[in-house]
């Protein structure tokens, strides 16, 4: 339901079905009162035929000559049935050669006036029975009351309405289905705009295209001219920030380095503690001018290989650690890349790799993989594994604390770990502390990439 094109079809969807619902019941409603009426029309006809041609026979029964019975009612099981009889006579009734074979119930004698209407089954056929009492005298003035009732098959009419619903429900559903086609083309259409955006933006998050498109609806043009803004703003900005930390950082420098020159004139007690203040303090200016100017990930950045700069740190470090026969491994997917910038990756990785190498008896493994399934400040799984003592559950927490260290006979200064934290957390990534196969610290980090 996130989707815009799913949420306005399934809202047409439901409305077309409430309202072809409805006019599907209104229909049928109406064609059943105009079946019923048309049924109740021809019992009555019926009825006012046998009572304008009957005429009372030899042997006292009234019934219509046998010439002027309509054919349906001379035909056995047609369908249509009749019956005369007098009120409260016990002779025996006419009925109409329709109803040879067939057991029909007509009902009582009704009173003058009276009429009913009922329905009943016969040999499993429904049938609708009308039936009218009346009243009239004869030449000789003699007054004769009769029950006149004619019975009609419904199965014509079932056969009718059913066809009428079959035909009324398969023209409403592939209206339907048609007018949903039409909305879906139309909102493909329509909504294509939108589409190209979220696929601009998505491009601009992993860095394969600097800027949105242009040629956007008026409804949206304002949208991506004022992103593109926002974006080329960023950029600027970012910019002018990190020149101004470079020109700060290079003029910090200077200072530092008269007060390191003017130990020489302190004892040597005080030239030892200041000496080891002033690299400190030049270690947290270069830590924390660069995590100000780096600023993580940018929209727009253009993604960068990881497998050669994981190359050129492994040839490195077995220059810096040839005394130790390190085995420094590297299995990395094709393709796979870094959106970011180049130094916080080359910092990030050289303090996991130069770690590892510090710790391990003999084996470094780095493996470098990418997961599109996963969002995108998170698609690139860099795992650094080493053979050393490794990293206890209870230690995985707190050796990412800055000045930090798990074994103080080592010497250094608690900085790396908290650092790759920062440059992690920086760009909206994940960073995990297990035990690897190898014996050692096993370290994930989860990055931006493609």
């Amino acid at each position: 339901m996130h989707s815009l094109s799913r949420r306005l079809l399934l809202s047409v969807s439901a409305s077309l079905v409430a309202f072809f619902g409805v006019a599907i019941l209104v229909l049928d409603s109406s064609f059943r009162d105009v079946t019923d009426r048309s049924l109740q029309d021809l019992l009555d006809a019926q009825i006012v035929l046998l009572v304008a041609t009957s005429d009372a026979q030899p042997d006292g029964v009234f019934a219509p000559p046998t010439r002027d019975l309509p054919s349906r009612l001379a035909i056995p099981r047609s369908g249509l049935y009749a019956e005369i009889r007098k009120s409260g006579a016990d002779e025996s009734p006419w009925r109409s050669p329709s109803t040879a074979g067939a057991y029909i119930n007509f009902g009582p004698p009704l009173k003058t006036g009276e009429k009913e209407l009922r329905f009943t089954a016969v040999n499993g056929e429904d049938v609708a029975i009308a039936s009218r009492g009346i009243s009239f005298e004869d030449e000789a003035r003699v007054r004769h009351n009769l029950t006149i009732s004619v019975a009609a098959s419904l199965k014509p009419y079932q056969e009718q309405l059913w066809s009428y619903r079959s035909r009324l429900f398969g023209g409403f559903f592939g209206l339907a289905v048609l007018l949903l086609a039409t909305l879906g083309g139309l909102l493909r259409w329509v909504l294509s705009p939108v589409r190209r955006l979220e696929r601009e933006i998505h491009a601009v998050e992993e860095g394969s295209q600097p800027s949105l498109g242009e040629g956007y609806p008026r409804e949206l043009s304002g949208v991506a001219t004022n992103l593109n803004a926002l974006l080329a703003g960023e950029r600027n900005r970012m910019a002018r920030y990190r020149n101004t930390l470079g020109n700060l950082a290079h003029s910090l420098k200077t200072p530092l380095a008269v007060m390191r020159t003017t130990l020489g004139t302190c004892a040597p007690e005080q030239a030892n503690v200041l000496g080891a203040e002033i690299d400190r303090m030049s270690d947290i200016i270069e830590h924390q001018l660069k995590r100000a100017a780096s600023g993580g990930a940018l929209l727009g950045q253009a993604p960068l290989d990881v497998e050669p700069l994981v190359s050129e740190l492994r040839t490195t470090l077995l220059k810096v650690y040839a005394r130790k026969d390190l085995l420094l491994s590297v299995t990395a997917e094709p393709n796979a890349q870094f959106v970011g910038d180049r130094g916080d990756l080359f910092e990030l990785l050289g303090n996991l790799l130069d770690n590892a190498c510090k710790w391990c008896k003999s084996q470094v493994r780095v493996g470098i993989s990418s997961d599109a399934a996963a969002e995108p400040r998170q698609r690139l799984c860099i795992v650094v594994e080493d053979d050393g003592p490794g990293i206890t559950e209870a230690d995985s927490t707190r050796v990412l604390e800055r000045g930090v260290r798990i074994d103080e006979s080592v010497p250094g200064h608690g900085l790396g770990l908290a650092m790759v934290r920062d440059t992690v957390d920086l760009y909206g990534g994940k960073l995990t502390i297990a035990r690897s196969e190898l014996g050692g610290a096993r370290i994930s980090l989860a990055l931006p990439g493609r």
